[in-house]
């Protein structure tokens, strides 16, 4: 049976504070999870400020509609995928917000659900799926696609090492039969490796993990689109703010709010602007936001969490 909803929002503090948060604003949460943030979004907006709330996880967003009842019609709540922040606004009539909140990764309770496949602490089924309806998983990849494609996933995505020693034992094992479970799977990659990479503070797979969860989720480009599509919807003023996990992540939020800051993407050596592209965001504060040692300290997930925040011009 699954465990009920739990997960401890990071950051609850900056995150809330960096979206400048108003009475009467309009904010948008593309990751409910358990509702943490929406809460105290919601809190702060009183009496009059609206919360659209998103997930792709259906436990995520049943949680979140027990958690945020008592705000009544304020919280306004929808399963679905932030990268579709205006089709999912103009469905509910709403043309722009004042605040949008991106809190990436795998939540507490789906890394702690064993049937969810996200981690190999307890033996599992390999899923990956944050939306269950999806029709790919992480055993279609690991067992499916050819070695040069499962190696750039690894690659790029888990930004491992070795990914030829981890692709090798895998092909070599699912000859045999299909790879089932986060166990076997953890054990040959963890037996694929030299020993001295087996001592480090990490699990030897953890990398090729994180890889696969963001090839079966699409996280990546759904994270493109979401600060494409999210920043035309924010008002003058609107804060963009984003909690990532780990260095693609940040690079990308950190690349892309960069880029919408300078503009024009023209050649250093065009004497004139010839892209016409405009500046839509500033970026007050260029270092990333880092968990206190406190927080860190009552959980340790948070260790590598990084907010970066963007205003809209």
């Amino acid at each position: 049976m699954t465990k009920s909803f739990f997960h401890e929002p990071v950051m609850l503090k900056e995150a809330v504070d960096s979206l400048g948060c108003r009475p009467g604003g309009v904010y948008f949460d593309g990751t409910l999870g358990g509702g943490g943030h929406a809460y105290e979004i919601l809190t702060r907006t009183a009496p009059d400020g609206i919360l659209v709330g998103v997930d792709r996880d259906r436990d995520a967003l049943s949680a979140s509609r027990r958690r945020l009842a008592i705000f009544s019609d304020r919280a306004l709540l929808a399963r679905g995928n932030f990268a579709d922040i205006g089709d999912i606004l103009s469905g509910l009539g709403i043309k722009k917000v004042d605040g949008i909140l991106l809190d990436l990764g795998v939540s507490s309770h789906q890394f702690d659900t064993p049937e969810r496949g996200f981690g190999f602490s307890v033996d599992a089924p390999l899923d990956m799926r944050m939306d269950r309806e999806d029709v790919l998983t992480a055993f279609d990849i690991v067992n499916g696609f050819p070695e040069e494609k499962l190696k750039k996933i690894i690659k790029d995505y888990g930004e491992e090492m070795m990914p030829g020693r981890i692709v090798r034992a895998i092909s070599e094992r699912r000859k045999l039969s299909p790879i089932r479970t986060t166990g076997e799977l953890a054990a040959i990659i963890t037996g694929a490796l030299p020993g001295q990479l087996k001592k480090k503070r990490i699990h030897p797979a953890t990398k090729t993990f994180q890889a696969l969860r963001i090839a079966v989720n699409n996280e990546l480009a759904n994270l493109h689109d979401a600060i494409e599509n999210g920043i035309d919807v924010l008002e003058g003023e609107g804060r963009f703010s984003i909690i990532s996990f780990h260095s693609l992540e940040d690079r990308m939020v950190k690349t892309m709010f960069r880029s919408w800051e300078k503009g024009c993407i023209c050649p250093p050596d065009f004497p004139v602007c010839r892209c016409n592209r405009e500046s839509k965001l500033r970026v007050p504060v260029k270092r990333a936001v880092m968990p206190s040692g406190a927080e860190i300290a009552s959980n340790p997930r948070a260790r590598s969490a990084r907010l970066r925040t963007a205003v809209r011009i």
